[in-house]
């Protein structure tokens, strides 16, 4: 990581050291055979939150450590500079996505109910989005929610879903007004122990393989109208307001993933031999690793600018928007370049190369994809 960054003071400092002694100790002894399970310990929840990894953003009163969003971005950062993408992503959602959510536009009581469980790594959160049939465009969401006296009725299914096998509490897009276009749809907390609740398969992904991922099934869900987030009809105001700070969490993950490839691929030219000199001497590898290290340089400025402009308050969805899509494909171009300097090694699961590779991909797709994020750039041109 670089060091001197302005955005960053000593307290985020003293944090980074922190999550890096977690990770060496509770996930690099385990993270191969989360792998191989597609899926993390549910223990290691709670020992985050022992730790101070979960939703450092939450203030005091509610369990908190009343941080603001830089400390979330140092456990982004340092999880997948690890290269642990899968509990990355899962503690992610949790706290730079679910957990806004909940704070933005919860009510008091159902703040106090659930921000300290999440805190603790006692309630697992998920947020569900995306549907068989609908990823990008939102408004196709067909999920129902009716109101029947003092509850919601919710039927429908979703896909993709990060936290789905191990989530307890679930922040679900619904449709409460079938005419209401954008202004028909509403977010409702479920909580997965409710009847007619059913956790899907833990999907087969490329990549992130730790991370389980899981289509979701509600089936005539009957939750409390106390469970309704924000307004009925109020979601896609919630998720404009959102995906600000979502795009920029993944901007940060990107970038700190990239940042790894390129370090082990630096070290690993530097020993490897060709033709009896190291590979990292010859001028087409010298010159390859400037333009991705000049990359780099230029992704951290950026990333760090929308960083501080968050925290101001003054993140627009078009400079989120810019930082995703920018970042996730240079760590897209970066990441094959590395892999291509490993050869056929490369291309052997046993090379982190090749994790990191595969864990890539999947940046340029969720939280927007990259031709959506040109959609949303286009429209301040």
């Amino acid at each position: 990581m670089l060091p001197n960054r302005p955005v960053y003071d000593e307290e985020h400092a003293l944090l980074r050291d922190s999550v890096r002694r977690f990770a060496a100790a509770k996930i690099a002894p385990r993270f191969q055979e989360w792998e191989k399970a597609g899926i993390i310990d549910r223990a290691l929840w709670p020992a985050a939150g022992e730790a101070g990894l979960l939703c450092p953003q939450v203030p005091e009163q509610y369990g908190g450590i009343g941080g603001d969003f830089r400390h979330n971005a140092v456990v982004i950062e340092e999880l997948a500079y690890s290269g642990f993408a899968g509990p990355a992503t899962d503690f992610s959602v949790h706290n730079d996505v679910c957990c806004g959510y909940l704070l933005s536009y919860g009510t008091e009581e159902q703040k106090k109910k659930w921000l300290p469980r999440m805190v603790a790594g006692e309630t697992v959160c998920a947020i569900a989005m995306t549907e068989p049939g609908t990823g990008s465009d939102l408004q196709g969401i067909r999920t129902r929610a009716v109101r029947d006296g003092d509850d919601y009725v919710i039927s429908g299914q979703k896909t993709f879903i990060s936290n789905g096998q191990m989530c307890d509490l679930v922040i679900a897009v619904t449709r409460t007004n079938p005419d209401g276009g954008s202004r028909g749809m509403s977010l409702i907390l479920v909580e997965t122990d409710r009847a007619g609740f059913r956790y899907g398969r833990n999907l087969d992904k490329l990549g992130h393989l730790s991370s389980d991922t899981s289509e979701l099934f509600f089936d005539q869900v009957r939750v409390p109208a106390s469970n309704l987030l924000g307004s009925e009809g109020g979601a896609m105001a919630a998720l404009m307001s959102e995906l600000p700070q979502e795009r920029l969490t993944i901007a940060l993950h990107s970038i700190a993933s990239a940042q790894k490839a390129f370090d082990i691929t630096k070290a690993y030219v530097l020993e490897r031999k060709a033709f009896g000199q190291a590979v990292g001497t010859f001028q087409n590898t010298r010159f390859k690793l400037a333009d991705l290290k000049s990359d780099l340089q230029v992704g951290w400025a950026y990333v760090d600018q929308c960083l501080a402009q968050h925290i101001r308050g003054e993140l627009t969805t078009y400079a989120a928007s810019t930082a995703k899509l920018w970042t996730t494909e240079m760590h897209g171009r970066l990441v094959d370049q590395c892999l291509q300097f490993f050869g056929g090694y490369g291309f052997m699961r046993e090379y982190e190369i090749c994790r990191l590779f595969a864990d890539a991909r999947v940046l340029r797709i969720y939280g927007g994809t990259s031709e959506i994020m040109r959609e949303l750039i286009s429209r301040n041109l």
